[in-house]
């Protein structure tokens, strides 16, 4: 058994009657509507791209513009389950994650969708820490680990689904559809909460709210998220991305002198004083990295270089998703046996593992070479999520519980933005660098070369840019090369990835299996 809090741990103030596993119930519908709609899109980027005429930047901000709304304001979201209640908080973000939605398949163009994508995220803020601090306010300790897994297994079982469901929908009906999925979802968690779930806030620590804290955590998380997403048109070493870079590193410094400072901080520095919480926050990170890289390039590499439908990409990518849902499980039992130490670090080097397999993908691996990897991938992902959920909340004081629910989505979504952004970088920065070469070994006349260079984003889509007006031999030939520079940097992309679950190993051996006292 995992050891647990202290007979004199301080309770959060809850009010009303609830039922603990009715609250499970609510908030695993929650977290299902954020797990759904991160699948349907990494399965209907291509048409998005193709239908509203986007860039790879463009469709990497359908994606990065919802994971950085929900990055900068989520330990708000967190902030105000504490102080104004839990559920009350949770039921806003419920609804408003719905009807944004809703907005996101009634977007028209490029710049609309990105646009309630970004209100999505600011709903998901209030809805997705708040999940986890009324768990903790509903369950006692030793049967947290337990809820924690089935709600980690209700997130995998929209993972798992979603690319199936979308594929359908995006193949059949239209890539607008896939938002509509969370209106019965959000309608269901609702009302479930309104029915079951006990309200809970912090009494201990409600004083003032720190206005300052909020700007500056906000401002200096866009800033450095900002310019990682900028750096794949400016590149790393521009004035551009490193003084925006540079501006938010020292935004975020004042907001830990203004933390360490105030009687009534965001984010209580002292939370950090336990290994486990801040070893479990970077190990949150690198899981989400590889989750949200691999799923938004693999899906283009599946799509758009092997010729798949949607659909037939949803189910090729099943190893990886619907393993989620036996992983997520099976790491809550591992985390409640043997503590988190064990399941985390087997976890990041089951993705190195998968990571280093990647890299030997071709433009023409056959799929039995490609699926091994995903299984292992969704296998690391269910140890490595409910483990590290485990390191952060379960080791935080149980008030500071929408605090600490707060700090781990946002350790997630920071980790999306960095899988898509990074990543995303670094494979146009190979092909820039390398399709020029390519097309010339391919003999692709240097005019035609020109112009196909200068579709660079589009290569790095996976996509070939050729026209009608190319002969059948030339097509060919700039298709080969315009893949063979997409490889290039997908495998660039998959040795970041092998470096950073090889350091989250390391880190891994930080985390205890002791709780956080409280006084």
């Amino acid at each position: 058994m995992a050891a647990t809090a202290s007979v004199g741990v301080r309770r959060a103030s809850t009010t009303g009657q609830g039922d603990p596993w009715l609250t499970l119930v609510a908030v695993s519908l929650g977290v299902m509507m954020v797990g759904l709609d991160g699948t349907v899109v990494s399965v209907a980027n291509p048409t998005i791209a193709r239908d509203l005429h986007a860039s790879l930047a463009g469709l990497q901000w359908v994606t990065n513009g919802y994971l950085l709304a929900l990055a900068v304001t989520l330990i708000l979201g967190g902030k105000l389950g504490d102080r104004f209640g839990r559920k009350r908080v949770f039921i806003t973000g419920v609804t408003g994650f719905a009807l944004f939605s809703f907005g996101c398949a009634l977007s028209g163009s490029v710049e609309m969708l990105v646009g309630f994508r970004v209100l999505q995220g600011l709903a998901g803020a209030m809805l997705m820490p708040n999940t986890l601090a009324l768990l903790r306010a509903a369950f006692p300790p030793e049967k947290l680990n337990q809820a924690v897994g089935i709600w980690g297994g209700s997130s995998a079982l929209a993972v798992a689904s979603g690319p199936i469901i979308g594929g359908l929908l995006v193949e059949h009906v239209s890539w607008e559809s896939i938002f509509l999925l969370n209106l019965p979802l959000g309608l269901l968690a609702g009302l479930f909460a309104l029915r079951f779930v006990r309200e809970s806030r912090d009494e201990e620590h409600v004083g003032g709210f720190d206005s300052p804290g909020v700007l500056l955590l906000t401002a200096g998380l866009f800033l450095v998220i900002w310019a990682l997403i900028k750096a794949q048109a400016h590149g790393w070493g521009s004035a551009y991305v490193l003084g925006f870079g540079l501006v938010g590193l020292l935004v975020l410094v004042a907001f830990v002198v203004r933390e360490a400072r105030t009687a009534a901080p965001l984010l209580p520095l002292d939370l950090f004083r336990s290994r486990s919480l801040s070893a479990g926050t970077v190990l949150v990170v690198a899981g989400f990295f590889a989750l949200f890289g691999v799923l938004f390039f693999i899906g283009l590499y599946l799509q758009n270089v092997h010729g798949y439908s949607p659909v037939q990409t949803g189910v090729r990518l099943l190893p990886l998703t619907a393993t989620f849902v036996v992983s997520a499980p099976l790491g809550g039992v591992l985390t409640q046996k043997l503590g988190a130490r064990v399941p985390l670090c087997l976890g990041m080097l089951m993705f190195a593992g998968a990571f280093f397999g990647l890299t030997h993908l071709q433009v023409h691996s056959s799929y039995g070479a490609q699926w091994p990897y995903f299984l292992i991938l969704g296998l690391a992902l269910g140890l490595v999520i409910v483990s590290s959920t485990e390191a952060i909340v379960g080791n935080a004081p149980v008030e500071r519980g929408g605090i600490a629910g707060g700090l781990q989505s946002t350790a997630n979504q920071l980790g999306g933005v960095l899988g898509t952004a990074i990543l995303g970088s670094i494979i146009v920065s190979s092909v820039a660098g390398s399709l020029s070469g390519k097309l010339a070994a391919a003999h692709v006349p240097a005019t035609v070369a020109a112009q196909i260079v200068a579709s660079k984003d589009l290569v790095g889509e996976g996509i070939a840019p050729v026209s009608s007006s190319m002969s059948a031999s030339l097509s060919a030939r700039v298709t080969d090369a315009a893949h063979a520079s997409f490889m290039g940097g997908l495998h660039a992309g998959m040795w970041v990835g092998l470096v950073v679950a090889l350091v989250g190993a390391a880190l891994s051996l930080l985390v205890t299996r002791q709780r956080v006292q409280t006084d």
